[in-house]
């Protein structure tokens, strides 16, 4: 049996109900990481914004214990709901979880047109040699903001003013991260399994992320056939969130090609 979202799982869509549908991932920061992706896509698309199952407070079911699993529950839910001509917006994780939604669709019969193109943000998931991915697990909060970006003092989250609440869902988070994605957030076969990729693919790497580098995006660009690769000045792992006018200029025009 395939791994599936909870039954109360939703999808939350948002945006133009008849527009071309939109799959929006977000990453181990959460839903509020994406928000920007969100409300402006939701202008000319229909636009699903789930929170991942095991985050903010979410429960996380037994049969989901890898990306691989979340992205066949994901690809099980728009069967089920016949959504088609999908494309789907992944961050960090969230892009690490289109790529395996990709090879998956491409992999048969069975999902042939549900999806329509893929938009891969400062993807993690892949193993390229020379470019390690950051080891998040061992960074406090400094460090984070100083790896993730461009300009530390905006992304710097002081930890003694958080809530208790607010603590105890981002040790959470960090937990459901660690059970998907492995401490390393990485998958040693991704790279030579993304050839397997048909749809039309944009990766966008910010210039000064030091979780994973524009030069780790560039060899997963490459190795997709479909594929296009952008990078964001000014711009750390979140590009979206730092400069958001220079992420609109490469993933607009991307998205009008593909009407």
């Amino acid at each position: 049996m395939s791994p599936s979202l909870p039954p109360d799982f939703e999808l939350l869509p948002t945006g133009e109900p008849d527009a071309p549908a939109a799959l929006v991932l977000h990453g181990g920061g959460g839903p509020q990481t994406v928000a920007p992706l969100v409300s402006h896509l939701a202008a000319t698309h229909r636009v699903l914004a789930p929170t991942h199952p095991g985050w903010n407070g979410t429960p996380l079911p037994d049969d989901l214990r890898s990306v691989a699993d979340l992205a066949d529950a994901y690809l099980e839910r728009l069967l089920a709901d016949g959504t088609r001509d999908v494309t789907v917006v992944g961050s960090s994780i969230g892009g690490w979880i289109a790529l395996e939604l990709a090879i998956r669709a491409a992999a048969g019969t069975r999902y042939a047109g549900i999806l329509r193109a893929v938009v891969d943000i400062d993807g993690v998931g892949a193993v390229v040699d020379g470019e390690p991915i950051a080891d998040f697990f061992a960074l406090d909060a400094r460090g984070l903001a100083e790896a993730a970006w461009h300009d530390p003092e905006r992304g710097f989250v002081d930890p003694a003013g958080l809530t208790g609440e607010q603590r105890a869902i981002q040790q959470s988070n960090g937990r459901t991260m660690a059970v998907l994605a492995g401490r390393s957030m990485s998958d040693p076969t991704l790279l030579a399994r993304l050839v397997s990729v048909d749809v039309p693919t944009l990766v966008v790497y910010g210039q000064s992320d030091g979780i994973v580098t524009p030069a780790y995006g560039r060899a997963v660009a490459g190795a997709i056939p479909t594929s296009e690769f952008a990078e964001i000045p000014e711009a750390g792992h979140l590009p979206h969130l730092e400069n958001p006018a220079a992420t609109w200029a490469v993933i607009d025009p991307f998205l009008a090609r593909l009407n």
